[in-house]
């Protein structure tokens, strides 16, 4: 591989665009922000081939978009500071977990952006700050940075928010459930962070990074998933903090002998309660041609609509759990085939 600077080219109040941070943070990749303004805009689309963020431009020149792609190969090229465990019970709660928080935290996301009128309000200057000022949103913006790019926050609400609110089935009448939901994930991780650092103990994975891009991007950044969090806003605001502040933790170490945390199992019944009724549902509808589908996640039923990339990150999934032998380990077994996960990932 060529030697040089990364460039993450996206904003910082994308969820994927954080996901990506993280790991070139705890990586300790040389890399710089490339922030995505408005006049940059149509020249990286043309030669990403895509208005998807984040973009990463390699030292070779490559644009890649894709953070399911992207992920294994720093973890290749930056081999000595691993993100992927070895063992195979690690590395099939690796991806899979990945792939939750990667399809399941996005519907909060956007319902907690996009539904709230002081939310959508108060996200504007800061788009403008990246997309506009060419700045980072930690920099001070003054009242007439303010009021000049306010407006933006309505614009992309009518252009993009409302849609993908309806779309995913979180528009504001979901708010009960949507909130119900939020808190008993966050319960379940608190639960978890407890007693370890990360998801699979004092080491990040891949799936930390999916999980702590939405929470750096929207969950302890937009006013209303932050005032949700409640009693949980200091165990996921130092979560995040062990990902984007001044930390080494590269020398940190996954559990020995292929262990993972007792707490995980919480998680993981968590998973079987919601992203998997989800998935399944999602991921049938679409085979059969459908637009819409339903689901319960323990609120009655929701509907939205197909999302054909997910069956596609499915089968990634599948093809790493084949490599780790899932379907004959009997730790995999206990931890997601007794849960309906595993099936879920290997069927055809």
């Amino acid at each position: 591989m060529y030697r040089g600077e990364y460039e993450l080219v996206g904003n910082e109040l994308s969820m994927f665009t954080r996901k990506l941070e993280a790991q070139l943070r705890f990586q300790h990749i040389p890399w710089r922000w490339h922030f995505k303004t408005f006049e940059r805009a149509p020249d990286i689309e043309a030669r990403a081939g895509t208005h998807f963020i984040p973009v990463l431009r390699t030292p070779e020149k490559w644009l890649i978009h894709d953070t399911i792609a992207l992920g294994p190969l720093l973890n290749d090229r930056f081999s000595e500071t691993p993100v992927i465990p070895a063992t195979p019970i690690q590395r099939a709660l690796c991806f899979v977990l990945e792939d939750v928080f990667n399809h399941w935290l996005g519907r909060v996301a956007v319902h907690t952006r996009w539904c709230y009128p002081d939310n959508v309000s108060w996200v504007g200057p800061r788009f403008g700050a990246n997309s506009v000022l060419d700045r980072s949103i930690e920099e001070p913006l003054s009242d007439e940075e303010i009021e000049e790019l306010t407006p933006i926050g309505k614009m992309m609400y009518e252009n993009f928010g409302k849609n993908v609110c309806e779309y995913n089935g979180v528009g504001p009448d979901q708010e009960e459930s949507v909130r119900a939901d939020y808190t008993r994930m966050m319960t379940v991780l608190a639960g978890h962070f407890a007693a370890h650092k990360f998801l699979l103990g004092d080491r990040p994975c891949l799936a930390d990074f999916a999980l702590a891009g939405a929470s750096k991007a929207h969950f302890i950044t937009d006013p209303v998933p932050l005032e949700w969090l409640g009693e949980h806003r200091d165990m996921l605001a130092a979560y995040c903090d062990r990902l984007y502040g001044d930390h080494d933790l590269r020398d940190a170490q996954w559990l020995l002998d292929d262990a993972v945390p007792d707490s995980l199992s919480a998680v993981l019944d968590y998973v079987q309660a919601t992203y998997l009724n989800f998935a399944r549902a999602n991921i049938s509808a679409g085979l059969a041609g459908e637009k819409y589908y339903e689901y319960d996640y323990g609120f009655g039923p929701t509907r939205a609509r197909t999302q054909r990339r997910l069956n596609m990150a499915r089968l990634h999934v599948r093809d790493e759990l084949e490599k780790v032998g899932a379907a004959n380990n009997a730790g995999i077994q206990a931890l997601l085939g007794e849960r309906g996960i595993l099936t879920h990932y290997l069927d055809d």
